[in-house]
């Protein structure tokens, strides 16, 4: 059985996710200058959706911090546990040990593609996991933005 998160454990999660993928995109950068450009924005990026997921860890409520939404069967709860358990979102893994053996700009973005495919679903399953008034509505704008970062990397892939 997962351990149950309470929103305010989501967010910080949420927040880890954010700083490393910056850390990621900032270090493939520097090793990848013909996508350098790109890796940086996306870092940016990440760094403001940090921001947002510490503001709104920080305007919750003592109850929204301490409840969920309904999950009798803990399967929101089993899911959030699996996807912080992976190593990509593992507070404790370094994501700049996900740029090894990758050589090409080519692998590069399509190793950030996947990244920002999984960082969606977990986001997919934070939305599941908060009140509207814990800020739903701003994690359906930063599921948009990622899906946008996904296409963007896509648009560059396939230009090079």
């Amino acid at each position: 059985m997962g351990m149950p998160f309470n929103a305010d454990e989501v967010f910080k999660m949420a927040e880890q996710i954010e700083r490393n993928g910056v850390k990621f995109y900032r270090t493939a950068a520097k090793k990848f200058p013909k996508v350098s450009e790109l890796l940086l924005d996306l870092a940016e990026m990440e760094v403001q959706h940090e921001k947002t997921f510490a503001l709104m860890r920080n305007e919750l409520s003592g109850t929204e911090a301490e409840s969920l939404v309904f999950d009798p069967n803990n399967e929101a709860q089993m899911y959030l546990q699996v996807m912080a358990d992976d190593h990509v979102f593992d507070p404790k893994a370094d994501p700049v040990k996900l740029l090894a053996g990758i050589e090409t700009p080519e692998e590069i973005l399509k190793k950030a593609i996947g990244l920002e495919r999984d960082s969606i679903m977990f986001y997919v399953g934070i939305k599941e996991s908060i009140s509207l008034r814990a800020g739903k509505d701003k994690v359906d704008a930063i599921i948009k933005e990622e899906v946008g970062h996904i296409a963007i990397l896509k648009q560059k892939l396939d230009g090079l």
